[in-house]
């Protein structure tokens, strides 16, 4: 009852809002959909830092968005807030007869590949119909190999996947080289750009193999990146040094001093 309590206080606030604040009375679906996707990254970065302070206020943000888009349906004649809530209801119990009906699944991976067929069912043209457009690259290739492994097309095993990494990695080799050959053939630009794609391709499949996910890796990298950097200018600037001043070689070495300490920590 109190989370029930706590959700209708949700509503009847934007009911207020929406009703007495100048501001939330002038926003639409298109002024609030970029607000939205800000929150959403704010969302993933407070989960890469596990930061469960920061997780808990910012599904507060996005469930405010939620009940935010729902009063504009509503308002517009388009849909209710019952209506969304009984609509994702029900999808949750038709897609999951393991639990709903009489259907047995052996495990996680059973259960996703049923998922998708009766996805397809219900009337989606194509298995990857799913994959919203705008998703980040890195994000959107992990969706896609997802959503293809769940009619079979997909390697058996990580050492195959590997090896696709490394023809991928020679494939671009050439293409640069043939690049380099070539400065003014826009083709042969463009066919290095697409191997290079081919190569970030395969390394988010097999980071899939490895049970990792590459997104989240990759963020891990560019903070760990933006920490041991900041410490290099802290460092350069208690030197009284100014980094445009110094060789690559005189950053390296702070640098690697800076990993040193790093691990020991």
């Amino acid at each position: 009852m109190a989370q029930e309590q706590a959700f209708l206080r949700l509503v009847k606030i934007m009911d207020e809002l929406r009703e007495q604040c100048p501001w939330d009375k002038k926003q639409t679906i298109q002024t609030l959909r970029q607000l939205t996707i800000e929150e959403t990254f704010e969302l993933a970065d407070a989960i890469s830092g596990e930061d469960w302070k920061g997780i808990k206020e910012e599904l507060g943000d996005l469930l405010l968005h939620m009940v935010f888009y729902a009063k504009i349906g509503t308002e517009q004649g388009h849909f209710t807030m019952e209506e969304v809530l009984n609509g994702i209801c029900d999808k949750l119990i038709a897609r999951h007869p393991h639990i709903y009906g009489d259907v047995k699944v052996r495990d996680e991976e059973e259960v996703k590949s049923n998922w998708e067929k009766l996805k397809l069912k219900e009337g989606k043209r194509s298995i990857l119909g799913g994959v919203p457009r705008s998703l980040p690259a890195m994000v959107k290739a992990m969706r896609l190999q997802e959503k293809v492994k769940q009619v079979g097309f997909e390697w058996e095993h990580a050492g195959q996947v590997w090896d696709k990494v490394q023809e991928e990695i020679g494939e671009l080799h050439d293409a640069v080289a043939f690049r380099d050959a070539h400065p003014d053939d826009y083709n042969a630009a463009r066919e290095a750009e697409e191997e290079l794609g081919d190569v970030f391709f395969s390394l988010v499949n097999y980071a899939r193999f490895l049970k990792m996910d590459a997104e989240h890796a990759l963020e891990l990298t560019n903070r760990k990146f933006m920490d041991r950097f900041s410490r290099l200018e802290a460092a350069a600037l208690s030197k009284n040094r100014d980094l445009n001043a110094m060789s690559l070689d005189e950053m390296n070495d702070i640098w690697e001093e800076i990993k040193k300490e790093s691990r020991k920590a």
